[in-house]
């Protein structure tokens, strides 16, 4: 099977991630406002802990977005760098759906409603059905991205499970959907884990993209992206 690297700064938790041969090695840490510093140690500490080198890898999956400006910035800066050094494939992943898988490996329940805080009274909204095929865990949007305020949201007629600190609007939440959610997980934030655990389904499939174009998805139009050079060699 594929050896994977992933990295997520898109929101105050700061993870990287290790998926081969099925298992995942991961370093996890709540910090605010350190993920520049703390991201490419983070990298070489789990790389070296598994006995591997960037050239060894596959593929380098990423928390694409949505999530914080800066955190995304950083992420796919360090993806770019990284894979075009050592040349390799990257798989963009969506945090939401990297949320959603986490509330599932917790609770079971299948289908949830992923939502972060977007501040400014907007959340960032996905649904998703999350399943097994084969040895892979695959996250099928079920409601499409966007951001939006929850007093704009229309009903929704699937039932779900909430998670993610976007619901810190449930009582709105709850209004629109069939059924109100009976499981609500606020405290989980995307993971480096579980991103990689549904990247490894995606190089399966062939979908991956190259280091110019692993790009974040901010979900808000107005904000734009310029690719950074790439400053880091192969290792």
């Amino acid at each position: 099977m594929s050896a994977i690297l992933a990295l997520d700064t898109s929101t105050p938790a700061c993870s990287v991630a290790l998926i081969q041969n099925g298992a995942v090695l991961e370093d996890f840490r709540m910090a605010p406002r350190q993920h520049n510093d703390l991201i490419l140690p983070m990298v070489d500490q789990l790389l070296s802990q598994a006995g591997l080198t960037l050239s060894q890898l596959d593929a380098i999956a990423f928390g694409r977005g949505p999530g914080s400006f800066t955190g995304l910035r950083i992420s796919a800066g360090v993806v770019q760098g990284l894979a075009y050094g050592a040349d390799l494939p990257v798989v963009p992943v969506s945090t939401l759906a990297a949320m959603a898988l986490e509330a599932h490996q917790a609770t079971y329940h299948n289908d949830w409603l992923a939502a972060l805080d977007a501040r400014m009274g907007e959340i960032y909204v996905g649904g998703y059905h999350i399943e097994k095929q084969n040895d892979f865990w695959v996250a099928q949007e079920t409601f499409a991205e966007r951001v939006i305020a929850p007093d704009n949201l229309m009903a929704i007629e699937q039932a779900y499970q909430g998670v993610g600190s976007g619901w810190l609007y449930q009582d709105r939440l709850n209004e629109v959907l069939a059924t109100p959610a009976t499981d609500v997980l606020q405290d989980i934030a995307p993971r480096a884990a579980c991103i990689a655990e549904l990247a490894a389904f995606d190089f399966s499939q062939g979908k991956t993209v190259s280091a110019e174009q692993a790009l974040p998805v901010y979900l808000r139009d107005e904000i734009t992206w310029e690719k950074q050079p790439a400053r880091i060699g192969k290792r």
